[in-house]
């Protein structure tokens, strides 16, 4: 594989690791980027782990990286909310409510939806519903169908999503991958053009389509929840790595 980018966006789950466990060759293959000079950001639509918890997981892994280099979709999403000047009704996991603490939930007049587990019950769904059908906007963090963990496929807040929308007659706001708005928002920090950026990951929809339709080249890695008929959903142009370790 050629490198004709200069930046390289990395997803986490899936490419940098899988459950509690680095894939091998992952690590050394972002120090070999690096060593080639490449600009790297890591970007993740995971909601289940704060932006610390993960810079630490990362670090523990053997990963050095800057705070600045890590992008979530939660601190677009808290990004967005402040920028509206609006109140959430927050269903997301309790581990990344520290990054939103500082949110105004009184009186909620928006819907903020994430991978909450257990808090993506009945009244909770039912209650965003309410105040969807009511004219609220409803904000997705990521627009992910699954993930894959220590205890195989996991369904993701996508399919919670795309409920609320069909039952509210509404549209989300996505924050995250595949939004183009937040592939724009990390490409510009890194001062390359579209297509001087590659965009790594283990999702057809979420990180090879999304990053393309930003105007960026992509590659989909055999790894994490990767299965062999994605690659027929692939567009053309995409990359095949068998995995980050395999990517130069």
């Amino acid at each position: 594989m050629s490198l004709s980018y200069k930046a390289l966006f990395l997803d986490l789950s899936g490419v940098i690791y899988e459950g509690s466990q680095a894939i091998p060759g992952a690590v050394s293959a972002v120090e070999r980027a690096r060593d080639k000079g490449l600009t790297l950001r890591f970007v993740t639509n995971t909601a289940s782990q704060s932006s610390r918890d993960l810079l630490q997981r990362l670090r523990s892994m053997g990963l050095s990286l800057q705070d600045s280099e890590l992008f979530t979709a939660p601190l677009a999403a808290k990004a967005y909310i402040l920028e509206h000047k609006l109140r959430p009704l927050c269903i997301i996991n309790d581990a990344v409510k520290e990054d939103l603490a500082d949110l105004d939930r009184h009186d909620p007049n928006c819907v903020l939806l994430g991978d909450a587990r257990d808090g993506l019950n009945y009244p909770n769904l039912n209650r965003a519903f309410r105040l969807c059908r009511a004219g609220a906007p409803l904000i997705g963090i990521g627009m992910n169908k699954y993930f894959k963990d220590d205890e195989g496929l996991m369904l993701d807040a996508g399919p919670f999503i795309r409920a609320l929308e069909w039952a509210a007659d509404t549209t989300a706001v996505i924050m995250g991958k595949p939004s183009r708005e937040f592939f724009d928002q990390v490409r510009a920090t890194t001062g390359f053009s579209p297509e001087q950026c590659l965009m790594v990951g283990d999702d057809v929809g979420g990180d090879v389509e999304g990053a393309m339709n930003a105007g960026l080249q992509a590659c989909l890695v055999r790894t994490g929840k990767y299965l062999p008929e994605d690659e027929r959903r692939l567009p053309a142009g995409a990359q095949v790595a068998d995995s980050l370790a395999k990517l130069f």
